[in-house]
């Protein structure tokens, strides 16, 4: 693809009785520039596949959704390698984006691999956690003389972590009101002694699987709050969730039993996949018990990204992760009790997504319909892919399935082009950047530039978006649940940033309402457990709550 015409070749447009969506790659017109450095040199170096991630933020907190671009660059140390940085793109609001990087100090170097955003220090901005392969870097995020800057923090919070790590997280774990850490490690891997592997009777390098490999295990940090003057300290161990057995790509936290705590999904690369219930800040793993770890004929898969959602309006929300090529996709319908079925086949996601291979993922009610559809970003791990399995592609299209009211979906026929184009795509985050009522998604490609696919079809039908504001660190009240009434349709949602892949989304909630100009009511349950009504709302806008108001502005 030609940069100048991606206006051209990268669009989506659907008719319908009722609306009419279309998302166009506006990155370059509106000044987005990024592009993603693998560092490949043929030696088939594993953290050079999987790519990185991207999140929305409102960094300066003027209203209007930034970007956070993670890079890799080389495995190698020599002079004559590319440096590769990561990238701040702050939102002028009026249409474009300017480049923030080298000014708010926030351009590692590292092999950059995921993001996470939270205020985990409670000044009212938004702080980041960089993963790594490699040591991973804590940015701060402070106003000073001049202007709005992050300063690293990693070691003066200690969340040091120096392995291989994925996807992270902020959640408040014990409901304490402070931000807590959860960061993901994949399996050991070491650039000075690895081992060559190839297809098997042929001298064909390719990435070697992961089950070469041991497990790393991940880290846990609470956040000793302000009278531990913004420190975490290492508390896998006392959690629970000091395990030694999953390969970790995808995290999210989310109340799947709907007890009012957060649990912990994890996505696993060919181990079990992890349910972690939260029992009074102590986590129990529940994942083949709850039938959350395999498929339904009980097998292993390869999983990669992760996104929650009720997709069939019962008031429990769904597991869905995306998986190898010829595995399918899988999602787990939530049965309640903590039970979980493979529901992939029955709700029509198994067949479309076999020969893909799919990385970043997110519910988004693209339409606006009062529904939530599902997002899913495709591309292989080898390029060399075609030389021994004729039937798939390096570069393949990301896809959009509607739900169709039932939970049910049905993929939505891109064209030539699609969401993104055919790229190796993998990261995924989703914001309304422009404030138009619908949601757009930012899309990270694997060495190749990066898309940000505006919705300019969604905000046709009627909707309602709610930013919610609680205490202490944890001001985007992630951890609550909203039900929305509306007609006689009930839907919910949970705030959470951390979802995807190696990514992490804004945090404001965008309830799509149809035809329907108002909701009849609007329910707020905030993390310690108060729960707050809004009366008859008028629609399209958005509201900003407070815990302590009892009442929108």
């Amino acid at each position: 693809m030609k940069m100048g015409v991606a206006l051209a070749l990268v669009s989506l447009s659907i008719s319908r009785a009722a609306s009419t969506a279309e998302f166009v790659d506006v990155a370059w017109q509106v000044g987005i520039r990024f592009q993603h450095v693998s560092g490949a040199q043929g030696e088939r170096h594993m953290p050079e596949t999987y790519g990185s991630g991207v999140a929305f933020l409102d960094f300066d907190a003027d209203g209007f959704l930034d970007l956070y671009w993670v890079n890799s660059g080389s495995l190698d140390d020599s002079e004559s390698t590319q440096i590769a940085t990561n990238a701040l793109y702050r939102n002028s609001g009026d249409g474009a984006f300017v480049d923030r990087t080298e000014a708010c100090r926030v351009g590692d170097t590292g092999y950059g691999m995921g993001v996470a955003v939270g205020d985990y220090d409670g000044d009212g901005d938004l702080d980041m956690y960089v993963t790594n392969y490699g040591p991973n870097v804590l940015y701060r995020n402070e106003t000073e003389a001049e202007g709005r800057q992050f300063r690293p923090a990693t070691d003066a919070a200690g969340v040091a972590d120096d392995g291989w790590s994925t996807s992270a997280a902020f959640c408040d774990v014990d409901e304490d009101g402070y931000l807590d850490l959860y960061v993901a490690n994949y399996l050991e891997y070491s650039i000075a002694d690895y081992p060559s592997c190839k297809v098997d009777g042929t001298n064909l390098l390719i990435y070697c699987d992961p089950r070469r490999f041991s497990p790393q295990r991940d880290r846990f940090f609470h956040n000793m709050g302000p009278a531990g003057r913004w420190t975490f300290e290492d508390r896998t161990e006392a959690t629970g969730l000091a395990q030694d057995v999953g390969k970790e790509l995808g995290v999210i936290f989310f109340d799947g039993d709907l007890d009012g705590d957060q649990d912990l999904y994890l996505a696993c690369d060919l181990t079990p996949n992890l349910l972690f219930l939260n029992e009074d800040g102590v986590f129990r793993e529940t994942g083949l018990a709850s039938g959350t770890s395999l498929n339904d004929e009980g097998e292993l898969e390869a999983g990669m990204g992760v996104d929650v959602a009720d997709v069939d309006e019962d008031g429990l929300p769904e597991i869905f992760v995306t998986n190898f090529q010829w595995q399918s996709n899988t999602m787990y319908r939530n049965l309640g009790g903590g039970f979980f079925l493979d529901a992939t086949a029955a709700l029509g996601l198994e067949g479309a997504s076999m020969p893909y291979l799919g990385f970043g993922t997110g519910f988004i009610d693209y339409d606006n319909d009062g529904d939530m559809d599902l997002f899913v970003a495709n591309g292989h791990v080898d390029g060399n892919v075609e030389q021994y399995d004729a039937a798939s592609r390096y570069e393949q299209p990301n896809q959009l399935f509607e739900n169709r009211g039932d939970g049910r979906f049905s993929e939505v026929e891109t064209g030539q082009g699609g969401l993104g184009s055919t790229d190796v795509s993998r990261g995924t985050a989703f914001g309304d950047y422009d404030n138009d009522g619908d949601m757009d998604i930012a899309v990270s490609n694997s060495n190749g530039r990066s898309h940000l696919l505006q919705n300019q079809g969604g905000h046709n039908n009627h909707w309602l978006g709610l930013q919610l504001l609680y205490g202490k660190s944890n001001r985007d009240a992630l951890g609550a649940r909203v039900t929305v009434e509306f007609g006689h349709r009930q839907t919910h949602q949970q705030v959470r940033r951390a979802r995807s892949y190696l990514s992490s989304s804004d945090a404001r909630l965008l309830f799509g309402l149809g035809s329907k100009d108002e909701v009849d009511s609007v329910k707020i349950e905030w993390p310690d457990g108060t729960v707050q009504m809004l009366g008859r709302t008028k629609a399209d806008r958005y509201l900003v709550v407070h815990a302590s108001d009892g009442q929108n502005p």
